[in-house]
Parts: C-alpha cells; sequence; structure tokens
C-alpha cells in the first residue's frame, strides 16, 4: 500500500557512475518549486548564487504560491554565516515570507538551521545535503531523497508550519 501511495527517487550530485542513474540536485529542487500549487516552504543553512532556483521561486510567488523560507541568520545577527542571507532573498524574492531561527531554548543554543529541504503543497518534497548554493547545485558531491505522495511530506510541511506559528521561528 506504501508503495502505491508513495515514490522515492535518489538525487545526486557529483562524480557519477555507470552503474546507478539518479537526478541532480538542482532538476530535483526545480521540481519541488515548479509543481507547488499553494504552498512551498524550504530550508537551508546558506543561500547565494542559484539564479535559476531564485527565477523558479519568483514564478511561483506570480502564480500565488505562498514562498517561506526558514535560512540562518549571519553573525552580525546572532548566527553562524558571514553574510546576510536572509537579506539577500529578501532583495532577490521580494514575495518570500521569510524565517530565522533566532531565539533558541538552552539545550539547543549555538545551533544553526542546518536542515535543507524543500516540500510543496504537502505531496512532494525534497531532503538533501545540499544548501541553496551555485556549487551545491553543480559542484559538491550532494545526495538527497525526493519523495512524493505518502506521509512525509505531510508530516515535514506540518512540522514547518508549526515551527512558524508557535514563534519557535521568527519572521523577518
Amino acid at each position: 500500500k506504501a508503495a502505491s501511495e508513495q515514490s522515492t527517487e535518489l538525487v545526486w550530485t557529483g562524480p557519477t557512475t555507470p552503474f546507478v542513474s539518479a537526478r541532480r540536485t538542482e532538476q530535483a529542487l526545480l521540481q519541488v518549486i515548479n509543481s507547488a500549487a499553494q504552498a512551498l516552504i524550504i530550508t537551508s543553512f546558506i543561500a547565494y548564487d542559484v539564479s535559476t532556483i531564485v527565477k523558479a521561486l519568483n514564478a511561483a510567488c506570480d502564480r500565488g504560491v505562498i514562498v517561506s523560507m526558514l535560512l540562518e541568520l549571519s553573525q552580525q545577527q546572532g548566527g553562524r554565516i558571514s553574510f546576510d542571507a536572509i537579506g539577500t532573498m529578501r532583495n532577490l524574492i521580494p514575495a518570500a515570507k521569510l524565517y530565522a531561527w533566532e531565539e533558541k531554548d538552552d539545550e539547543f543554543s549555538g545551533g544553526s538551521v542546518d536542515a535543507k529541504v524543500a516540500v510543496a503543497d504537502g505531496r512532494v518534497c525534497f531532503i538533501t545535503s545540499a544548501n541553496l548554493t551555485g556549487h551545491a547545485m553543480e559542484k559538491n558531491m550532494e545526495a538527497g531523497v525526493l519523495i512524493s505522495g505518502g506521509q512525509i511530506p505531510k508530516l515535514l510541511v506540518g512540522h514547518l508550519t508549526s515551527l512558524f506559528h508557535t514563534n519557535v521561528v521568527t519572521r523577518f
């Protein structure tokens, strides 16, 4: 029953072999973005130099999709990255809702947004090692799984939405 309700696909960027075929990271991420009809949530530690992804995210916003992005804060804002990814994405994708994990309980002190996922409409999700960077899309060795249907996309969107609604993460 699970196999009939859900499909999974290996996603790989980096050196390939003739023994296993896999979709590339950028292809899988674009599939998720382009399939979104109502809501799209993306999380990443860092985001820059991803023009094809930015173009697809703006197109999603233009067709009425609510795009939410959870990103790591800059060091100046109390985060772990050296530049303002949230400010960069605000300029590149003005209609997106941008979030950060600003207030952390003691048990998560020093933690960061290291999850890299994209989920569209609770129907399809991409869970990956890849950040939203040009190197991750083209040059790095990255692995992921694209899941269509079943419970995982629903659970993931439910969890992320709960983080937004309970103010565990802050809208910027």
